[in-house]
């Protein structure tokens, strides 16, 4: 038993050191003084300077974290009320094929996802840019934050609802004082991970975006593609921290949103 414990040990620590390694070493880079990293020639924060110095970098970080938060927010309302929608579904066949439908944009390659809303901006006339962006980032964030609700829903007693309703409570009551409150953690869940995966996503957002609008991860390619520029691995060190900083946050928040508290019936 001590054994497999071990070697379970040991191969978590090989893992992580597989995924971090690469951009610990990119991090690194970023305070080398040279110019290459093939060789740490000194410290130096002369990268982060250019970093915030790049007027056009900080204009494509501000629309980055915009479509980020607008998308999350619209999705995470968008998706609890599908999530809810689903749940209030009685035939067990309507409700698979609603979750089937649901995961189609989670398991579909983003190539493939990508490519569609392209064709589909290009037809219904939209202009690529801000509001494509926006558009499939938020389509590709629903389904997310179904899956992340669904499962808060389906924990839920129906004798919490029903005792409110007999208590006189209305629809809207209902909603607000039971199982929004009930769901919170979920909602939260959601939220975060609809944001991160439109701060994170290229691949969608690399066949929508143009007429002079791109987000950070469009950018970081293009730089890559003229060249290593150690301001890269400023910006991926920046990009890095932040995330870390957002899943600590989500961490904190999660924590808090499950400590016990009764019945769950918000007064």
């Amino acid at each position: 038993m001590k054994n497999k414990k071990a070697f379970s040990n040991i191969y978590l620590v090989i893992i992580f050191i597989i995924l971090y390694a690469p951009i610990f070493y990119l991090m690194f880079y970023s305070f080398n003084s040279g110019e290459t990293m093939h060789g740490f020639k000194g410290f130096t924060l002369d990268w982060y300077k250019e970093v915030f110095q790049d007027t056009r970098l900080i204009i494509i970080v501000i629309n980055t974290i915009i479509i980020a938060l607008l998308s999350a927010a619209i999705s995470t309302i968008l998706g609890v009320a599908g999530a809810l929608a689903i749940s209030y579904v009685r035939r067990r066949q309507t409700k698979n094929t609603l979750l089937t439908l649901n995961n189609v944009l989670i398991v579909s390659p983003d190539v493939i996802i990508g490519a569609s809303f392209l064709i589909l901006f290009t037809i219904v006339g939209i202009k690529l840019g801000f509001t494509s962006v926006l558009l499939s980032h938020i389509a590709f964030s629903v389904p997310i934050v179904v899956i992340m609700v669904l499962p808060k829903l389906q924990e839920m007693s129906s004798s919490l609802i029903d005792a409110a309703r007999d208590l006189g409570a209305s629809q809207w009551q209902v909603l607000t004082k039971v199982i929004l409150p009930f769901i919170t953690p979920g909602i939260f869940a959601g939220f975060f991970m609809a944001l991160t995966y439109s701060l994170d996503d290229f691949s969608v957002t690399f066949f929508v975006t143009g007429n002079g609008f791109s987000t950070l991860s469009v950018e970081i390619y293009s730089r890559a593609r003229q060249g290593i520029s150690l301001s890269i691995n400023a910006l991926s060190t920046l990009i890095f921290l932040f995330t870390i900083i957002l899943v600590i946050g989500y961490y904190f928040i999660n924590q808090r949103n499950n400590r016990p508290n009764g019945t769950g019936v918000k007064k």
